[in-house]
């Protein structure tokens, strides 16, 4: 795992450091320290990581100038800020956690499981996807969002109107950023639960998920059933 910490507190920024370290261990490919608002930038835009921990308050720069910019990243980002009334805002842009200055070992290891869990889930949903289009970062309301495919290291969304845009993470990480209502059909697909008014079963044990667009879209067998217990 590629880790970048953006902390201007030396001392909290070794903290994070060496909880990484210790819960992590060989995990790390990785890891290191940025204290300025520029440098990270140009970390983040040179540097391909996994993880980035995020201050708020950068020598008096806006960490969140520097999180609506590199939110269309394909790492999963969480904020270590005493500013925790931009917790929620900082949510509706995708962030996985926010961990609110001081913490404890216990509350840093629980933002650390969600990023390497599997099934882990953001604290709060998002509630926009940042794309980046011709050179800046578009934000798309998750509501108008009907499903994503995944497309190898990105995901493509599909939205409500037929419109497609591509999104930098892939399909793994933007389901631990969706609300509840997505849910993981098959290995290449992520579907509102709502847009889903059928489920079909075919020969060869094939499974096919019908939205009120009419579009199929294929249903892992291992999916079937839970998914049929869900819309029913």
């Amino acid at each position: 795992m590629r880790i970048l910490i953006v902390e201007d507190e030396h001392l909290i920024a070794r903290r994070i450091e060496r909880m990484c370290r210790e819960i992590l261990g060989g995990q790390v490919e990785t890891l290191r320290v940025v204290t300025a608002f520029d440098e990270a930038s140009a970390r983040l835009s040179e540097m391909p990581i996994d993880l980035l921990f995020l201050d708020l308050n950068l020598n008096g720069r806006n960490g969140m100038d520097l999180l609506k910019a590199t939110v269309a990243g394909s790492f999963h980002t969480v904020i270590v800020s005493a500013n925790v009334e931009q917790a929620l805002k900082a949510f509706e842009y995708g962030v996985l956690d926010f961990v609110p200055k001081p913490f404890t070992q216990e509350r840093f290891a629980q933002a650390l499981k969600r990023v390497t869990d599997s099934d882990g889930r953001a604290a709060c949903a998002a509630k926009y996807l940042a794309v980046r289009k011709y050179g800046n970062v578009k934000l798309i309301p998750i509501d108008e969002v009907l499903y994503a495919q995944g497309a190898g290291a990105y995901a493509e969304l599909v939205l409500s109107d037929g419109s497609r845009e591509l999104h930098d993470k892939t399909l793994e990480k933007l389901h631990a950023l969706l609300p509840p209502v997505f849910e993981r059909i098959h290995k290449s697909y992520l579907v509102r639960l709502t847009a889903v008014v059928a489920l079909h079963a075919q020969e060869g044990s094939h499974y096919e998920a019908e939205l009120k667009n009419g579009l199929r879209l294929p249903v892992g067998r291992s999916r079937y059933k839970e998914l049929r217990e869900k819309i029913h």
